[in-house]
């Protein structure tokens, strides 16, 4: 059986699309910092307040979030979601329009907040489409359509929004009055509020079209009724802690790369592309991946090695310098990419009924976006931003390699007897 399964193609292709949408409104805090940076005037510790409120709401909103999935089902919990998220989006766009930060970061958090719904709803959703052998596989199928999204996000706004950003930030510099600092702020805020309000109103026709679609409406309960009054799977505790190191790891290297470009200098009309390395590196990671899993590694050992290179790649990027360096943390994004595939579903499997409450701690742990960021800004005035970046991520990435080897040798990898319940029904 395909990664397809029972329900073919066409729902896995409206999912993609789905994934595109969350790669491509999660991938734009990247060139936001330098944004809210440069508009605000804002040291590295305000501007990385983005990420944090962005990725604080998976924390304070996963559980909520299932608890509406239970209520709704997935397909009207994916609607939900995106209408969310078009209210978030255009919250911030005003907000930014009124030149008020408090506020479109209040936006932030309402999109984080319909993010965490979303992801909620569509994991398990992708997961139960087809053979749990095969999760990853599509998983990474809908990482293909994510990070490419999250490849063009940056490159839009850059053009669109930041073509003239190192001469915007020259000109506040300069400008001889008040008056003529508000014209120029204003002008550079006002160019982000149409396409804004342009992304809420498609997000919300995304909603009516899934509204209106022939999505299979699964309920998690309902297809793993076989496995009703399951335990949460011990793997699960650790793989929330694991979850949280990678979530911050691949935040650090596709958010956070701009701020490290600018470390040494490097202009930043190069630096607002930067998220847009780290992507490609990670679309190309997870083509890799799609042909390498399952045919020649299994997904779970292709992950260790993910990590294996990971921690070399951030220990040269350490010893490097200049535009090698900032080129061996986008190549980060290559090693990211096929951990999440395999870390998502090994976290999850067996939990049965539980898996949607599994789902949301594990979107849950999804803060770790929030956290590493801020501790990198923190500890970079008192070891260097080089430094602070390795001696964050390195031990991460041996964190999670450790938890796959433990898992892989007591034999807690492969696909249970009773998750073939599972496999049966769809």
């Amino acid at each position: 059986m395909g990664p397809a399964g029972a329900y073919g193609w066409v729902p896995l292709a409206l999912m993609a699309g789905l994934f595109f949408v969350i790669g491509f409104v999660t991938w734009l805090n990247g060139p936001l910092i330098s944004f809210v940076r440069v508009a605000f005037h804002l040291t590295d510790l305000n501007a990385f307040l983005v990420p944090m409120v962005f990725y604080l709401s998976y924390l304070l909103f996963s559980l909520p979030a299932s608890a509406v999935a239970r209520r709704t089902g997935l397909k009207r919990g994916l609607a939900l979601a995106l209408v969310v998220m078009a209210a978030g989006v255009a919250i911030f766009a005003q907000f930014i329009a009124w030149q008020s930060y408090s506020g479109a970061l209040a936006g932030l958090l309402v999109l984080g907040a319909g993010l965490a719904l979303l992801q909620v709803a569509i994991n398990p959703y992708v997961s139960l489409l087809g053979p749990p052998e095969r999760a990853a596989q599509r998983i990474a199928i809908m990482g293909v359509c994510n990070k490419f999204a999250g490849m063009v996000a940056p490159i839009v706004l850059g053009l669109l929004v930041m073509r003239d950003v190192g001469g915007v930030a020259a000109r506040l510099a300069a400008a001889p009055d008040p008056e003529t600092h508000r014209a120029i702020l204003g002008g550079f805020t006002r160019a982000l509020h149409a396409p804004y309000l342009g992304m809420a109103i498609l997000l919300v026709i995304a909603a009516v079209v899934v509204l209106r679609s022939s999505l299979p409406d699964l309920e998690v309960e309902t297809v793993n009724a076989r496995l009703s009054g399951a335990a949460i799977p011990a793997r699960l505790w650790p793989g929330i802690a694991v979850m949280f190191l990678y979530v911050g790891v691949e935040v650090m290297a596709g958010d956070a790369i701009g701020t490290y470009g600018q470390g040494f200098g490097l202009p930043l009309d190069q630096t607002k592309f930067f998220t847009a390395l780290t992507l490609g590196a990670m679309l190309a990671g997870y083509l890799l991946g799609l042909v390498v899993t399952p045919r020649l590694l299994s997904q779970e050992r292709y992950m260790e090695v993910c990590c294996g290179l990971g921690a070399v790649l951030s220990v040269l990027a350490w010893a490097a310098s200049g535009y090698v360096a900032v080129l061996l943390v986008a190549l980060l994004g290559f090693a990211n990419a096929m951990i999440i595939p395999a870390l998502f579903p090994m976290a999850i499997r067996g939990a049965g009924d539980r898996t949607a409450l599994a789902s949301s701690l594990l979107v849950m742990a999804f803060c770790g976006g929030a956290v590493m960021p801020q501790l990198f800004v923190a500890l970079t005035p008192l070891c260097g931003f080089q430094a602070a970046f390795t001696l964050l991520v390195l031990p991460s990435y041996l964190a999670i390699m450790i938890y796959g080897l433990v898992l892989r040798r007591q034999g807690d990898t492969q696909v249970p007897v009773a998750d073939t319940a599972a496999q049966a029904m769809l």
